[in-house]
């Protein structure tokens, strides 16, 4: 279990070859992926396969990984490099979150398919709640490009405007074109957060306004 908490940063600062969390990264994706699958096949027997596959991508993404680590503090058991340490690698979401599927994948290997499925869905389950509530946080990106895609034909288009501060605490500004239109800057502390807030204004704008 403890390889699963050694981010590649801390075993390339040594000389000796150290192994990383990255196989055990791999494995654990895979069995997220098929603990979510069963049981969101059985939860919701009448459900299409597309809404199925939406609801599984909102629970095993980034976003939900990143904040089901921090609710076990996985954040201050990782061993990580002196450099991410002062870039604060220690807080960001896909550390965490790559995290937190190599904490899954040491779990099946030590307690096989039924006990790894009883820890992991104690976490995803209220998760997957939020969402067949919609109670959870929107992929604005996401919705975006699938209804400029099809009420447009055309793909939203990110731009950097400005970014500001030390390597360790920048902040980005983003905006998104779609036909014609800029919308933003969404602000945050990456450019993934930037877009999404980006996103979000295109998003309320395009679909109140075209619903008129």
């Amino acid at each position: 279990m403890n390889l699963a908490f050694i981010h590649r940063s801390y075993s390339n600062e040594y000389s000796q070859k150290i192994e990383n969390n990255e196989k055990l990264e791999f494995l654990g994706d895979s069995v997220l992926g098929m603990v979510t699958a069963d049981y969101l096949f059985n939860r919701l027997p009448d459900r299409v396969e597309g809404y199925l596959a939406k609801v599984k991508s909102f629970v095993v993404s980034e976003e939900s990984l990143d904040s089901i680590a921090r609710s076990i503090d996985v954040d201050k058991y990782l061993l990580i490099g002196k450099g991410e340490e002062n870039s604060g690698g220690r807080q960001k979401k896909a550390i965490l979150a790559d995290c937190m599927e190599a904490i899954i994948g040491a779990y099946y290997l030590d307690t096989g398919y039924r006990e790894v499925s009883k820890f992991v869905l104690r976490f995803l389950v209220p998760q997957i709640d939020k969402v067949l509530e919609n109670r959870h946080k929107k992929d604005y990106k996401t919705m975006l490009q699938e209804y400029v895609q099809k009420k447009y034909h055309i793909y939203p288009k990110y731009t950097l405007v400005k970014k500001s501060g030390p390597d360790h605490d920048k902040t980005f500004w983003m905006e998104v074109s779609v036909n014609g239109r800029t919308f933003g800057p969404g602000e945050g502390k990456n450019k993934k957060e930037a877009e999404q807030q980006a996103a979000e204004e295109a998003f309320a704008y395009l679909s109140s306004t075209d619903s008129v």
